[in-house]
């Protein structure tokens, strides 16, 4: 690993956050997953190890990719009124970006724990992600994954029919990059 920055971008890797259907009628929903198009995690080194990162997302990238589970798949006219319904409850003229700040690093067994904050809807709180890295021959294989409560940061998450259905509190965050050695 060098001795400088790096940084990560979609055309390196792939923001997803993972939705459940939840309430009394939850089998009549979808599961989604959402990619986040326009993103850029920059990670900083020293003394040959990582010491700083910086993720920033911006909330209008989000993207519905699809929904698994429901009575019937999701058409593309589901899938725009799912995005204007997300960027609603993320009040993304608001809080355009979510971030992530780590300024602990911590190495472990299969890669780096990253202790900082997270800041989504303008609510900011302390957050610890673990990031596996496998070197796969040319190139570092980085992953990592983290539920999020969104009430946590003050999103109220989706809900109709009376709450009967409703996307769960909390989403999964996956990240995924390479990075040639």
């Amino acid at each position: 690993m060098d001795t400088s920055s790096w940084t990560f971008d979609p055309s390196v890797g792939e923001l997803l956050v993972q939705t459940h259907a939840a309430g009394p009628a939850a089998r009549l929903g979808h599961d989604l997953t959402i990619v986040m198009e326009d993103w850029v995690a920059e990670l900083s080194w020293s003394d040959e190890r990582p010491s700083v990162a910086d993720v920033t997302v911006q909330v209008a990238s989000l993207s519905v990719l699809r929904g698994d589970g429901g009575v019937k798949s999701l058409s593309g006219p589901e899938k725009a009124l799912v995005r204007s319904n997300a960027l609603k409850a993320l009040d993304a003229k608001r809080h355009p970006t979510i971030g992530f700040r780590c300024d602990d690093v911590a190495a472990t067994d299969d890669g780096y724990r990253l202790a900082g904050s997270l800041t989504i809807h303008g609510v900011t709180r302390p957050c610890e992600v673990a990031v596996r890295v496998t070197d796969v021959g040319d190139r570092w294989h980085l992953t990592c994954e983290s539920v999020v409560r969104q009430s946590d940061f003050g999103v109220t998450p989706y809900s109709l029919m009376f709450g009967s259905l409703k996307v769960a509190d909390e989403v999964t965050v996956s990240f995924t990059a390479t990075r040639p050695h």
